[in-house]
């Protein structure tokens, strides 16, 4: 698709005389007339004679060769629209009955099927196999209420640790490439159905890396809850920590040691 290289308003605007001053003759233009033929048109298009400019003006080709730049910019395919930024999919369980240490394992596994009720109570079951009331489960029913020998046990069959975070040391020494996730052990409100009750019992929550982002998968929010960077991560861990009753476990592969999971400055 070509343009000329003066539109025909402009061409009008300029005279024979300005041509003639220069000693140019101008383009002889003639109309053909459409072929009788049974694949002719009706119509007529306009074709250049046999006689040419014998020169040219400089100011004139400076002018089409703007005028073609202008052109081929305005061919030029449009690059195409980035594809919009999707969010990273979050696994996040839900709260039922007292099954908090089965969902803070599987939330920070971000695996639905990492841990099942089945599994954590066999794993009860072999801690303290003659006692119905232990201090690894206040629940005998298989309701959950696990305690945190549990939930070191049950990541131990999957190649993982626990490693219990000193309170005394400063969270900002945590050496978060080693960590997987973390689980911690908070106080939490008593509720009866919709009723808040003026109680409070120890829950679990899974605290987890993904797509760039730490989130709060507490099973007790209606979704997960964003923290943010490290260094917002590192606040959030010390606020929980501020409370008395509270307790912060680094998940951690079989293969990083316990004195891994802090700066060696720290």
């Amino acid at each position: 698709m070509g343009s000329a290289p003066y539109p025909a308003s402009e061409w009008k605007g300029k005279g024979r005389g300005s041509l003639q001053e220069l000693g140019c003759m101008p383009w002889k233009v003639s109309k053909q007339k459409g072929g009788g033929g049974s694949g002719g048109g009706g119509g007529g298009e306009a074709v250049v004679g046999t006689e040419e400019k014998r020169c040219r003006d400089p100011r004139e080709t400076q002018q089409q060769q703007q005028d073609l730049s202008s052109s081929s910019s305005s061919l030029t395919s449009p690059a195409p629209p980035q594809a919009p930024l999707v969010p990273p999919a979050i696994y996040h369980e839900k709260q039922r009955r007292e099954l908090c240490a089965l969902h803070a394992l599987n939330n920070v596994f971000q695996d639905g099927t990492a841990f099942s009720r089945d599994t954590l109570q066999e794993i009860y079951q072999r801690l303290s196999p003659s006692t119905m009331v232990t201090p690894h489960k206040k629940s005998v029913l298989g309701n959950g209420n696990y305690d945190v020998n549990v939930i070191m046990a049950a990541l131990q069959t999957r190649g993982f640790e626990a490693v219990w975070w000193d309170k005394r040391r400063d969270v900002g020494n945590i050496e978060l490439s080693n960590v997987e996730g973390f689980i911690l052990n908070v106080p939490s409100n008593l509720r009866w159905g919709p009723l808040r009750l003026p109680l409070k019992r120890q829950h679990w929550i899974g605290v987890r890396e993904v797509g760039g982002v730490y989130y709060n998968l507490d099973s007790k929010l209606r979704s997960p809850q964003p923290i943010g960077n490290p260094d917002e991560l590192r606040k959030f861990l010390h606020q929980q920590l501020r409370g008395k009753n509270c307790e912060l476990l680094l998940v951690v592969s079989e293969e990083v040691e316990a004195h891994q999971t802090w700066r060696s400055d720290g």
